[in-house]
């Protein structure tokens, strides 16, 4: 029986195959990051797997997708949900995004410590957004959702297999591999001609709308590892002549502990695509949509370490309309050591960020009863934290990768009031709750913490 954490361990792999014959610079992307993980390791040792081993580190993955109903997105939450992978975080990249990003988004992803410590593959999946008038009148929505009721992404025998896999939990060998190929073959690039006329109404409004709603499948859009050295990382892909987009997206490169996620890509390629014109004839014309996007992951914040965050992205815009001329990375790098503590156990005693807790191998052994708070118990050596990982995703950077990819702003009615979507919303429209962050790193947190107490014979949970 193949257990639902190998089949994404399985899947992850032969998804990164296929991309990576479908784009080439994206296995140079690969073999860059794993020369840079192996010499931050060389020079760091075990420091440099504080959040996370160097095995979890070189077989991180995550996928974007993009669908066009909230029917497509309640199968591919089936066909995840065989991976053990389940909603989590409701980000809305119309609102993150200055220019037309049409799309609201979940990631799906392992949620219990022990499964992403075997395979933390995770895929943000960006779900169209037809009926919002600012980005589609009328005509075309309705233009829209006819193309979109009548295409079929997922075969039936894939989703019985899913269904099968998530409520058993595993599945026989011979199904396994038969739900992996047709899994895979869902998200490879399609040969099938595209209607240019089509393709190039939406694209008008957006290209993210046209690579959505302008073909007959969808295609995995990025598939992107993790680097220890996301700076080093820009560095050398740059000097093997990889045009990267211009920036760094996330929190800035400074001396204190990394928070939250890290972001970059190589720029989108024109791939060759098969184009039907208005005649019927068929031609070769080329499509630039995919890009190579890569990723190092800090520590996960609290709602009050998140909002810290993101009051200093606002001071970072302010000081910048102010000072046109100012250098982005100086200006962020100057207000994060000016406003963010610069040490792990600094951010834990503010309770700015999530850590586990474990009682320590050499504790006192004096004969004298531990404290009963967490900073004595940390201050006196009973107790070591650990840093929990950053699973997810911030919404302005994901808007900024996808914006950095794309030839034009597309367009935008402003005057128009968009339709209002949320996490609430898009549970309906998976048929599964979507899941809290926050709640997902306090409950890790607090078991640990549970843990301690019992075993150092406290009274009462740990503060």
């Amino acid at each position: 029986m193949i257990s639902q954490w190998q089949l994404r361990a399985a899947f992850a792999a032969r998804l990164s195959d296929v991309y990576g014959r479908e784009v080439p610079a994206y296995t140079t992307l690969v073999d860059v990051s794993r020369e840079v993980n192996e010499d931050v390791l060389r020079a760091q040792g075990a420091d440099a797997e504080r959040l996370g081993s160097i095995g979890r580190v070189t077989a991180e993955r995550h996928g974007a997708i993009r669908v066009g109903t909230p029917a497509e997105l309640g199968q591919v939450a089936r066909v995840f949900g065989a991976l053990g992978m389940h909603p989590v975080g409701f980000y809305d990249l119309r609102e993150a995004a200055a220019g037309a990003v049409p799309v609201v988004s979940t990631a799906f992803r392992p949620v219990d410590g022990e499964e992403l410590a075997r395979n933390p593959f995770r895929v943000f999946t960006s779900l169209l957004t037809p009926a919002d008038p600012r980005f589609f009148d009328a005509d075309l929505r309705a233009r829209l959702e006819n193309f979109l009721a009548g295409r079929e992404l997922f075969p039936p025998e894939l989703l019985a297999l899913a269904d099968r896999a998530e409520a058993e939990r595993e599945l026989p060998e011979e199904d396994a591999e038969r739900f992996l190929q047709l899994a895979v073959s869902a998200f490879e690039l399609s040969t099938e001609p595209i209607d240019r006329a089509w393709y190039e109404t939406l694209e008008k409004v957006s290209a993210v709308a046209a690579d959505i709603g302008g073909v007959r499948s969808t295609h995995i859009n990025h598939l992107t590892p993790r680097v220890l050295d996301i700076d080093e990382l820009y560095r050398r892909m740059t000097e093997r002549g990889i045009e990267m987009i211009d920036t760094i997206q996330g929190p800035p490169n400074w001396k204190g502990p990394d928070i939250l996620l890290r972001q970059t890509s190589f720029r989108a390629l024109a791939e060759p695509r098969a184009l039907r014109t208005p005649d019927g004839s068929v031609i070769s014309g080329a499509l630039r949509v995919r890009f190579g996007e890569v990723e190092a992951r800090g520590i996960a914040v609290t709602r009050e370490g998140r909002a810290l965050h993101d009051r200093l992205l606002g001071r970072i815009d302010e000081h910048l309309a102010l000072h046109p001329g100012a250098e982005r990375a100086e200006v962020a790098r100057a207000l994060w050591e000016e406003h963010l503590p610069g040490t792990e156990q600094e951010l834990a005693a503010q309770e700015l960020a999530y850590f586990t807790y474990q009682v320590a191998d050499r504790r006192p052994r004096d004969g004298s009863r531990p404290p009963a708070t967490l900073g004595e118990l940390l201050a006196q050596g009973w107790v070591q934290a650990r840093p929990i990982v950053y699973e997810d995703f911030l919404p302005r950077s994901a808007a900024g990768i996808f914006q950095s990819n794309l030839s034009g702003e597309g367009s935008r009615d402003n005057d128009q009031e968009g339709t209002a979507h949320d996490a609430e919303w898009l549970s309906a429209a998976v048929d599964r709750e979507v899941l809290d962050p926050f709640a997902l790193y306090e409950q890790q947190q607090n078991r640990s913490l549970a843990r301690v107490a019992r075993e150092l014979d406290l009274d009462g949970p740990l503060r």
